[in-house]
């Protein structure tokens, strides 16, 4: 067994025993990005962000302005406008971006930070912050305490994310226990599932913990 591959057989026992882990990792740089919706009706272009010094670990750099978002949206000549541009919640870059058909933006997670900050935030296809969560809005504090940690991170969720067929909510897969957050992307409201009990229960609140079934988001126009 190679040091790498034993490293992490001993994160993996330590976690599962509830000891808090922290490794070092390493990020490359923040890069201008675009997303596009699933239908090519808009594309978000993403520009990185001047506030280092706001970063967890980069205490007493530079800060500055906070990452920029431009919308553009397809005309009726099959070119593309600039519709909005906005300021994020995000001082250098999110890890990921996600751009519905019906023009909302989502953003998860911070460069160099997962974990801190407003780990997701909701825009509106005009360009208005509807909603954002930090980590303990949607988990307790002994959750929190559970979660494996890096240098620069709490890995709060797994890679799998995505933009559901409804185009109105969102999956992120919290771990490979089958627990998961459901998001409404027109609303920034949430729901937490896992299994308790033997049944797929949901709560809606991370104060109130009132626990259900999964409940689909209304229809919109």
């Amino acid at each position: 067994m190679s040091v790498r591959a034993a490293g992490a057989v001993v994160l993996v026992m330590l976690t599962m025993a509830g000891v808090v882990v922290s490794w070092a990792d390493q990020w490359p740089a923040p890069q201008t990005r675009e997303v596009w919706s699933q239908s090519r009706d808009y594309f978000v272009r993403v520009i990185p962000g001047k506030s280092i010094g706001e970063t967890v670990g980069f205490r007493g750099a530079p800060t500055g302005p906070y990452a920029t978002a431009e919308l553009y949206r397809r005309a009726s000549d099959r070119s593309y406008r600039l519709a909005w541009t906005v300021g994020l919640v995000n001082p250098v870059a999110p890890i990921e971006l996600f751009l519905t058909d019906r023009g909302c933006l989502v953003t998860l997670d911070n460069w160099h930070n997962m974990g801190y900050g407003k780990i997701v935030a909701f825009y509106s296809p005009d360009g208005k912050l509807l909603r954002s969560h930090a980590l303990d809005d949607l988990f307790s504090a002994a959750e929190i305490d559970k979660l494996p940690r890096s240098v620069s991170s709490i890995w709060w969720r797994k890679q799998v994310a995505y933009v559901r067929p409804d185009q109105q909510s969102l999956y992120v897969s919290v771990d490979d226990g089958g627990r998961e957050l459901i998001f409404e992307t027109e609303t920034g409201a949430y729901q937490f599932c896992e299994t308790r009990d033997g049944a797929h229960r949901c709560r809606s609140s991370n104060d109130h913990r009132q626990w259900r079934g999964y409940v689909d988001p209304p229809p919109r126009p």
